[in-house]
């Protein structure tokens, strides 16, 4: 399982999917905002969290067609189907790398980002904790879609589609978690739930995400 993931951070960097990808797109939506809803510290403030998390989740769209694409392509795939790693360990292994690649850059990113648009300073703890603690919950469940879609031609379209009703509750709760810590609320509700979701995604997904991709390996 090292050996594998080691290659994927390879080749996730290589192929040009790596962090770097991610944390541009995520810098320019952070930027773009103020032009948009004007310079007004007040209003920046009151959708910063919002703002980064929705930043965040759709950074996290834009290597997802890659996570299965590569081996795929190579031939790959079907070797590490019939290798002696169960099929559910080569999806962890798959989702890890992703978030180690996109999500966890966006994690260390997110409260420099956060400047940019004014966050309160009780709000950084808590936008850094709710991304650390929901980002794997996006990487697992993208990684999900991607078994779904994997091979179609033109998948990316459909992967969006099919993965972006499933961010919703993350995203929900995440941005909660952010919001209500930067106004000094509790936090412990939304915590928890998203808390809920990461480990019941990361839990149960890796199982369907292998039953998907032995059915599409036939």
């Amino acid at each position: 399982m090292i050996a594998l993931l080691t290659r994927d951070l390879r080749l996730a960097i290589r192929a040009g999917g790596g962090f770097g990808l991610g944390l541009a797109f995520f810098l320019i939506v952070v930027v773009l905002v103020p032009f948009g809803v004007g310079p007004e510290t007040t209003l920046l403030a009151r959708i910063a969290p919002g703002i980064l998390w929705v930043g965040a989740l759709l950074a996290c769209l834009l290597s997802l067609d890659r996570i299965f694409a590569l081996d795929w392509e190579d031939g790959s795939l079907d070797l590490l189907a019939t290798a002696p790693l169960p099929m559910e360990g080569i999806v962890t292994v798959k989702a890890a790398a992703h978030w180690i690649t996109t999500g966890l850059p966006l994690v260390l990113a997110a409260p420099a980002l956060g400047l940019l648009l004014s966050l309160p300073g009780p709000g950084y703890l808590w936008l850094f904790l709710s991304l650390l603690i929901g980002t794997p919950a996006l990487s697992v469940i993208g990684t999900f879609g991607a078994a779904l879609t994997v091979g179609l031609k033109r998948g990316g379209l459909l992967l969006s589609l099919l993965v972006l009703p499933l961010y919703v509750p993350t995203l929900i709760f995440g941005a909660e978690v952010a919001r209500r810590g930067a106004d000094g609320l509790a936090v412990e509700t939304p915590l928890l739930m998203l808390a809920g979701l990461s480990f019941g995604a990361v839990a149960l997904l890796p199982f369907a995400s292998a039953a998907v991709l032995r059915i599409n390996l036939r």
